[in-house]
This record gives structure tokens, sequence and C-alpha cells, in this order.
């Protein structure tokens, strides 16, 4: 795969309109970042909790990914906390929200994708149990919405390289994102 260029918003040379972008809730919407990509994965509940399967190395979602240069990491973060906007040039994530619920808000920016600029939340995590591929040059963040902590597992292409890492403000004016409660 090559590595996607990206335009930092700091280049942009028109503003963004504030918001949220679509809100995306399966594969099959339309207005899906190109690239990103979505599945339900199952949970299976008993009177002593439940079981999740958080992914298969060389099938579903990260069928692509390299056994042998994968990383599974987990972030448990508290309820109202933001982290964005993180940024790769050539790793791919994958995010299973396993508790709480997640706002997941993403923004495109590869300047040769045909999304470009783009926008999505995805709202997922207990209640809504989505599995997210998120690309290189895909801006990716999130903010736990439900009333308890949420816990992410991820699962990246790559280990861990800073040189890789790329950060954006989470209240980046160009970018734009809202990350207040929409009251819909």
């Amino acid at each position: 795969m090559s590595e996607p260029k990206i335009l930092l918003p700091d280049a942009w040379t028109e503003g963004n309109i504030s918001g949220i972008g679509a809100i995306v809730r399966s594969t099959g919407d339309k207005g899906v970042i190109n690239g990103v990509k979505l599945e339900p994965f199952p949970v299976f509940p008993d009177d002593r909790g439940y079981f999740l399967e958080v992914a298969r190395i060389g099938k579903g979602l990260v069928e692509e990914f390299d056994p042998t240069t994968t990383q599974v990491s987990a972030a448990l973060s508290y309820q109202g906390t933001v982290k964005a906007f993180h940024i790769h040039r050539h790793q791919t994530d994958f995010w299973v929200p396993v508790m709480g619920v997640f706002q997941v808000g993403l923004v495109d920016l590869r300047e040769d994708s045909p999304t470009f600029k783009q926008k999505n939340t995805i709202y997922c995590g207990a209640l809504k149990p989505l599995q997210v591929i998120i690309p290189p040059g895909v801006a990716h963040g999130y903010k736990v919405v439900s009333p308890e902590s949420g816990m992410l597992v991820y699962v990246t292409n790559r280990q861990y390289n800073p040189a890789d890492e790329g950060r954006i403000a989470y209240n980046h004016p160009s970018i734009a994102y809202d990350w207040e409660t929409q009251h819909k």
C-alpha cells in the first residue's frame, strides 16, 4: 500500500463547516469515508456476564493484518473524555469498543481521496457493538458518551511507531468537529 498524501488542516485554504458529519450506522450507509469499514461483532451474554471475540487475525476486517507486526492494545477512558485527533501515514487501526458507548469522530485528510475533508460520526459500544477499520490518512478520535467509563480494545497492523503517529487538536478550527452533545 502506498503512503497517502495527507493534507493537514493547517494547510487547508478554506475552513470547514462545524458539525459531526454523516452519522454512520453500518457499512452500507451513504457518506462513509472511503476505506472505513464497519461490522457488527457478536456478544454472548449469560448469567455470569458476557463474552465477545475481538478479532481473529487473518479473518474478517483484520484479514490482511500481518501476525508478525500486529499489536493489540486497550484504553480505558472515563466518562466525557475526548481523545482526538490521531493520524497515521502507514498504520491501520481496528477498533472494538467493548465497554461503554463511544462517539467516534473521523475526518478524511487524504488529499487524493474521493471523500477528502469528509467527517463521519459512529456511535458504538455496548449498545451498538461495531468494530471499525480506520485506514491511514483518516484522522480519528473519540468521546466516551456513556455514564460509565469506556474500554476500547484496538488492534493495529503495525507495532507502535511514534514517527507514524500524528496529533491534531480535538478542537482544530479547520476540522471544526463538534464534540458537544447534539441533543437530537
